[in-house]
């Protein structure tokens, strides 16, 4: 808290009345400009110190010509993968002194993003972020304002612009290898949404950890990305005794599974073996607790940020250049247990 009397937080002419200066003297001193003597620097930022002075990124950046706002596009911000990165995403732009508008759209398709490109070019951003985990959206990104600095969040690498995302690919291999080694003859996958390209990693990755180690892969699940989607796969898997192991495409799936196979008496792990995907904050508190595929969404968050200033700053000279970050984070195994070894003698449920 600022160091005032009346506890109300420090402004510009409060640093101003203790340096003994004038406010437009503290900007100056605040934006590093050159034509300020040592002294008259000192006593300012002695007063900044002293009254713990935040100025306004929002203000300065607009006296600089700059609003030192990023613009965010999100779909499905009620689901925990996109809420997690926009969160992460705010964070590293906080972290970075920008602060972050955020524009939800609700069909992710190609008239929905330029749309709400358009209200936050509208709000003079100085670039984007754009979550485009679904094929329609990527398109939309061939169209975005030219001049505009933009980052996806993508894991499609074409895009015309960065692209950074988890390794969806080898998350699912990650699970699937993992329930390969305790034992499992093979594993069955519910799919998230058809139009999503993260869900579409996923069942590509667990598609070819079978392949590759000579199984055939059983039919998937698809749904949605919900916990009643995973309880009606659920129901369906109960009623097969040649099912051991599941990769949920999702933690949420993965909870509406539980659900279906304690109703069906379906014991996890000693009946069947559940790895989940995200791991949730509630993961380790099911019952029991999922083993399940981490996501690091702030290391997507910082990494899109550092990608964005980058772009945002690249007339400047080399050496003040952000760096370029690599775009494929790696997920890691989370083991808990809903995973064990098959107990029956034929790796099958009885």
């Amino acid at each position: 808290m600022a160091a005032r009397e009346d506890g109300r937080a420090a402004v510009m002419t409060d640093v101003a009345r203790l340096a003994g200066v004038s406010s437009q003297t503290v900007s100056r001193v605040l934006n590093e400009h050159p034509h300020v003597s040592a002294l008259t620097r000192q006593r300012v930022l002695a007063a900044v110190r002293q009254l713990d002075y935040h100025p306004n990124a929002l203000a300065r950046g607009l006296a600089g010509g700059r609003s030192r706002v990023v613009g965010v596009i999100g779909f499905n911000t009620d689901l925990y993968g996109p809420a997690a990165t926009m969160l992460g995403i705010e964070r590293a732009a906080r972290a970075a002194g920008y602060g972050v508008s955020i524009a939800a759209v609700e069909h992710a398709d190609h008239d929905g993003v330029l749309a709400a490109c358009g209200r936050l070019t509208d709000q003079s951003v100085d670039g984007l972020i754009v979550i485009a985990p679904q094929t329609a959206a990527t398109a939309a990104l061939h169209r975005l304002p030219p001049g505009m600095p933009a980052v996806a969040v993508s894991p499609d690498t074409r895009t015309p612009i960065p692209a950074i995302s988890v390794d969806q690919f080898t998350g699912a291999r990650l699970a699937v290898t993992h329930l390969l080694e305790l034992g499992h003859r093979t594993v069955w996958h519910i799919a998230g949404s058809d139009d999503s390209l993260d869900a579409q990693g996923r069942l590509d990755g667990w598609r070819a950890t079978l392949e590759q180690a000579g199984i055939a892969p059983p039919p998937p699940i698809r749904g949605g990305w919900s916990a009643r989607s995973g309880y009606r796969a659920g129901l369906q898997l109960a009623e097969r005794n040649d099912v051991t192991a599941v990769f949920a495409g999702s933690d949420q799936l993965a909870l509406g599974m539980l659900r279906a196979f304690a109703e069906r008496g379906v014991r996890v792990p000693e009946d069947v073996s559940v790895v989940g995907f995200d791991d949730i904050p509630e993961a380790e508190y099911l019952v029991p607790p999922l083993t399940t595929i981490r996501q690091d969404f702030g290391e997507v968050g910082r990494r899109c940020v550092a990608a964005l200033l980058s772009r945002m700053h690249a007339d400047r000279p080399k050496g003040a250049m952000y760096p370029a970050p690599d775009p494929a984070i790696q997920p890691a195994l989370i083991v808990r247990r809903t995973t064990a070894a098959p107990s029956g003698p034929e790796s099958m449920r009885e």
